[in-house]
C-alpha cells in the first residue's frame, strides 16, 4: 500500500537530514528548514495526528515543540550539545486541523553552562496556536553503555 507524501513548503527537508529517532519517525513526518542560525520545524497535520474532534492532538504539538526547542539549542554549537528536557509548560491559544501546516520557531532565552531556556511558538499560517517554554539540562558527557 502506498502512502501519499504530505505537501511540504519549499525549503523544508525531512528531519532525518539533521537526526531522527524511531519515535520521531513514528509520530511524524517532521520537516526542518534552516533560516540562518534558526531552525524551523514543520509538520502537515495528518489523520494520525488528530484527536476525535479532528484537531491536532496536544501531545503531537508538545512533541513538536520539544523537538524544536531541543534541536535549536543543540545545533547552536558544533558539535551539537547533548540536552535533556527538564520541564515544559504550554499555553494553547488555538488549534490546528487536518491538512494544516504547523511551524515551530524557537526563541532562545539563555544557553548557560548547565541549563538552557527557550520558548517555542507554534503557528498555522499567521495564527499563533501555542507557546511552549522549555528548560533543558546540558549533559556533560555520554554515559557508559
Amino acid at each position: 500500500m502506498e502512502i501519499d507524501a504530505p505537501e511540504v513548503p519549499s525549503g523544508f527537508e525531512p528531519i532525518g537530514s539533521l537526526r531522527s529517532s524511531p519515535f520521531l519517525d513514528r509520530v511524524g513526518p517532521f520537516f526542518v528548514r534552516r533560516d540562518g542560525r534558526a531552525l524551523v520545524l514543520g509538520v502537515r497535520v495528518d489523520e494520525a495526528h488528530t484527536n476525535a474532534r479532528g484537531r491536532a492532538h496536544g501531545g503531537v504539538l508538545l512533541t513538536m515543540a520539544d523537538v524544536a526547542l531541543g534541536y535549536q539549542l543543540a545545533f547552536m554549537e558544533d558539535p551539537p550539545a547533548r540536552l535533556t528536557t527538564v520541564s515544559m509548560s504550554a499555553d494553547f491559544a488555538g488549534a490546528a486541523r487536518r491538512g494544516d501546516w504547523v511551524e515551530a520557531r524557537v526563541e532562545v532565552q539563555r544557553l548557560g553552562a548547565r541549563m538552557a531556556f527557550a520558548n517555542a511558538y507554534l503557528s498555522t499560517g499567521t495564527e499563533r496556536i501555542a507557546r511552549v517554554s522549555g528548560v533543558f539540562l546540558r549533559d556533560a558527557a555520554p554515559r557508559p553503555a
